[in-house]
């Protein structure tokens, strides 16, 4: 009797084997393989489309509003001197953040941005003679003026964050840290202008063909 349950169970296994596991594939989507009668909603989800309408919701739109104080993963942003350029007095801070380091590699980040971003209306020195100026775009301030040279770092942030008098915001075109870059390029073409051979590291004064 153990060789007919054993035969038996050979025979199930070989039916299955030859039934459900053929190695067979298919490159059509499952609403094809099996019928929508089966799976409707395969071919038929029940979705929102972007500015439609719906009696759903009480205001009668499918695109909803962000709850408050949201925040997306990775943007909490605890940090206000990275982020806002402020101290914990809430003052506008000097120096830069402890994130940013100072290096050749930022400096070239900031030059790069600044060529790209800035250079239109503050000019290649910094000096306010942008191309812009010769269109009568208004008058754009040097940063060699003693104002902006004594002007904290978290200040300048602040405005190439949300934009001052006819300057507008560049915070959707450049992130925290390359504002930092900027601004540290910044303050390399003021340190330029007034500087001297003497501030020229000797290792560098052979590059330059001072002695």
């Amino acid at each position: 009797m153990r060789y007919a349950y054993l035969a038996l169970a050979l025979f199930c296994v070989a039916l299955v084997s030859i039934l459900g596991f053929r190695g067979m594939t298919s490159t059509r989507p499952p609403n094809e393989v099996f019928p929508n009668t089966f799976f409707p909603e395969m071919s038929r989800q029940a979705k929102f489309k972007p500015q439609a309408s719906t009696p759903f919701f009480a205001d009668g739109r499918t695109d909803r509003p962000l709850p408050a104080g949201v925040v997306p993963r990775g943007e909490l942003r605890e940090d206000d001197f990275l982020y806002q350029g402020k101290d914990a007095k809430g003052e506008f801070a000097r120096g830069f953040p402890e994130e940013i380091l100072i290096n050749a590699q930022l400096m070239a980040r900031g030059q790069e941005r600044y060529n790209i971003y800035c250079i239109p209306c503050h000019g290649a020195l910094g000096d306010g003679n942008g191309i812009t100026k010769s269109y009568g775009m208004g008058t754009t301030p040097t940063y060699h003026d003693d104002r902006l040279r004594q002007m904290p770092e978290g200040e300048i942030f602040n405005t190439i964050t949300h934009g001052k008098g006819t300057m507008m915001s560049y915070a959707d075109k450049l992130s925290p840290q390359d504002r930092w870059a900027v601004i540290a390029y910044v303050r390399a073409l003021q340190r330029a202008e007034t500087g001297a051979p003497a501030d020229v590291p000797p290792s560098h004064k052979p590059e330059l063909g001072l002695k």
